[in-house]
Order: C-alpha cells, then sequence, then structure tokens
C-alpha cells in the first residue's frame, strides 16, 4: 500500500514537471510568435561627419559579380558641408548581402570639378558593363552629368563621357536617377537651373536625355511643358507595363508632379498634380522585382502638421499594386521630428531577393546636419508588405 508521504511525493513531481513543461511550451509559443514578426528596418553602415569630412551624401548601390555590394556616395572633405563644398565619390563594400560594411573608403572618382562630384547613379547594364553616372560642378552655372563604365567590376573605370552637350548650364542628375528601359535605352531626367550669364531659379526646366549606344552618346528631349506656378526641380523616371515612361518630380504645392511619355522620353505631357503629399522634397519609385509592384520611399507629409509642415520627415514606404494609381502598405522607417531624410536610393540585391537596401540623407536640422548623415538601412519584403 502505497504511503502518504510516497503520494505526496509523487504528486509534486507530477506537478514540477506539468509547470516545466507549461514552461517550455509558453517559451516556444512566444519565440514562434516572436519570428512571426517581420524584421524591422535596420541601419547597417551609419556615415556621420567627421574630421576633414563635414557630409556624406548622395550615394547608390550595385551588385558585383563576386557576390559584394558596392556603395558609392559623396564624401566631402574640408569645413564646409554646402553643395558646393569639395567632394570625391568613395564606395565601401558588403560581403553578406548589406548586412555589414568595410569600414574604410575607396575613391572611385577624385575631385576634379571645379568645386566637386557629387550625386552618384549606378547601373548594370544589360551588355554586363556597370555604368557609373555622377554630376561634375565647376560653378553654379557649369553642372552637367558624367558617365564612367567598367568592364572589369568596378576596379577600373573608363573615361569621363558628358552627358549633356546640347546645352550649357548647371544641371541636377539626382542620385538613383539613372533607368534602362527594357529596349535597352538609357534614361535620365534632369533639372536646369542656370545657364551662363544668367542667375539662379529655383523653378528648373525639367528634360529628359536618352542613349542609345550604352551613354556614349545622348539626346535631349523636349521641355517637360509646366504653365503653372508650381516649382518643378530633382525629377526621377520609371517605365510602365503599357510602355510609357512616368516621370516623378519634387515640386511645391504639397505634392509631386507628375509627367508622361509615350515616345520613350522624346516629349512629355504638362505636369498633374499626383497622389502623393511631399513637402518640397524628392520622392524615389522603383519597380520590386519579386513582385512587379512599385516601392515608394518618401516624405509622407502632407503639412497638415504645423510641427512638421516643409520637414523632410518621416521617411515612408508605400507599395502600389496599380503602377501608382493608390498606395498601400504605407509605413514610416524613420520619424524623427526633428530629422531630415531625403535623396533616397533604393537596391534590391541579386543574392538577397527578399532584403531591399536603402540609402538616405538622415541628419538633423536644428544641429545643421540635414545633409551631412548618410543611413544604409535594410528593410524585409515581410516588412514592407506587413500591415
Amino acid at each position: 500500500m502505497k504511503t502518504l508521504r510516497s503520494i505526496f511525493f509523487k504528486s509534486v513531481s507530477l506537478l514540477i514537471v506539468g509547470l516545466l513543461v507549461s514552461s517550455c511550451n509558453d517559451h516556444s509559443e512566444n519565440a514562434k510568435s516572436d519570428s512571426s514578426q517581420p524584421e524591422r528596418p535596420k541601419i547597417t553602415l551609419n556615415l556621420s561627419p567627421s574630421e576633414n569630412n563635414p557630409r556624406n551624401s548622395e550615394g547608390d548601390f550595385v551588385d558585383l559579380k563576386d557576390g559584394r555590394m558596392m556603395f558609392v556616395y559623396s564624401k566631402y572633405v574640408g569645413e564646409s558641408s554646402s553643395d558646393h563644398a569639395p567632394a570625391s565619390l568613395a564606395a565601401r563594400y558588403s560581403s553578406d548581402g548589406g548586412k555589414t560594411w568595410t569600414t574604410e573608403d575607396e575613391i572611385v572618382v577624385p575631385n576634379e570639378g571645379g568645386m566637386n562630384v557629387m550625386s552618384v547613379s549606378l547601373l548594370r547594364l544589360q551588355n554586363g558593363d556597370i555604368a557609373l553616372f555622377y554630376l561634375r560642378k565647376n560653378s553654379t552655372q557649369d553642372c552637367i552629368p558624367m558617365l564612367r563604365i567598367s568592364k572589369d567590376e568596378g576596379k577600373s573605370w573608363g573615361e569621363a563621357i558628358p552627358c549633356i552637350t546640347d546645352k550649357e548650364g548647371y544641371f541636377v542628375l539626382n542620385n538613383d536617377r539613372v533607368i534602362q528601359l527594357e529596349d535597352g535605352r538609357l534614361m535620365m531626367a534632369v533639372a536646369l537651373h542656370n545657364t551662363p550669364g544668367g542667375e539662379w531659379r529655383n523653378q528648373a526646366d525639367l528634360y529628359a536625355y536618352y542613349s542609345d549606344d550604352d551613354g556614349q552618346t545622348w539626346t535631349c528631349s523636349q521641355q517637360v511643358p509646366n504653365s503653372t506656378d508650381i516649382v518643378t526641380q530633382e525629377p526621377g523616371l520609371i517605365e510602365m507595363k503599357d510602355g510609357r515612361i512616368m516621370m516623378y518630380i519634387r515640386a511645391s504645392g504639397g505634392f509631386q508632379q507628375l509627367s508622361y511619355s509615350s515616345d520613350r522620353g522624346e516629349t512629355w505631357s504638362p505636369i498633374e498634380t499626383s497622389n502623393i503629399p511631399s513637402p518640397l522634397s524628392p520622392a524615389t519609385i522603383e519597380t520590386i522585382p519579386s513582385t512587379g509592384d512599385w516601392l515608394l520611399v518618401w516624405n509622407n507629409n502632407d503639412g497638415s502638421n504645423p510641427d512638421l509642415k516643409g520637414k523632410r520627415t518621416p521617411i515612408t514606404v508605400a507599395v502600389s499594386k496599380d503602377e501608382g494609381k493608390t498606395w498601400k502598405y504605407i509605413k514610416n522607417i524613420e520619424e524623427d521630428p526633428d530629422g531630415w531624410y531625403c535623396y533616397i536610393a533604393i537596391h534590391f540585391p541579386e543574392n538577397a531577393p527578399d532584403d531591399v537596401m536603402l540609402s538616405y540623407c538622415a541628419g538633423n536640422r536644428p544641429a545643421g546636419t540635414g545633409l551631412s548623415v548618410t543611413h544604409v538601412t535594410r528593410l524585409t519584403n515581410d516588412w514592407v508588405y506587413g500591415e
């Protein structure tokens, strides 16, 4: 016959085992719940000012055939962080899909301009070469996009090719702004602010330039029509499924503006207001390769909050499944009310198809570092498409 003592100890033992099993199950469920949550955006490279390096900004990415990712950005030297201060183009590399980066800069293009070189666009061409576009700025009346080609995965770069030869002036080509159409045509959208002997105008004249010989020669489109008093600047391009090209435009008036071309960029429709609320700040739109949807990154700030009106904050992502007619999955990446988020590059790594890499200026406006800090941030598609 079992004693009362043995029954007691057996009951206690069963209770302890039960508690342990329950605890393990709870822990397992919590772990499962945590792992099921989409990974939050993570800053994997923070390029902040340092001694003799007052600003790091306007970069872009390209995948290399050895599996690495190259990021090239505008590295300023000296004491001034002005757009016109001395700068070169510097590279960092990642061997793990953008999770970590090399710590030393490699100068890709030294300062060959009277003022600087800046504002990088990198593009893997359909012929396999890598194209590096940037602005060579000699003065406030002489700034044009240049192109260098690498045939050896960025180890060396060919002679600089001017992309604008039919006009003189101060042309702005933002970073991550050159596209190659499905038929092979290269295309960029530029904003002309000044001409020799003229005066600076915030209201820029917008054009597209295109090349059918892999960037060796370029042709100018007709000017984008604008009969309004809306200020237009810093345009970008995206190819649509029906063959049209959409130009999206930094603009005054509280919204991005749009223009369309039905003849591969030769002529453009009059500007029209988009459904993208925005301060006077650039947006970036690119096609997500894995889904065919559009990814928009911009300042989702309609000015209704007086504390944020006109500020380049927050930095936000959205997805369109209908080529910009509607936007879904809207969420902020960073939202510091004093942040200054702009000049965005979007990259979809070939060896990490579920990831999205972003670079953008991410300084603090009251501290005077608005354009001086660059964040490289890794997102996942699960987070982008999450509710």
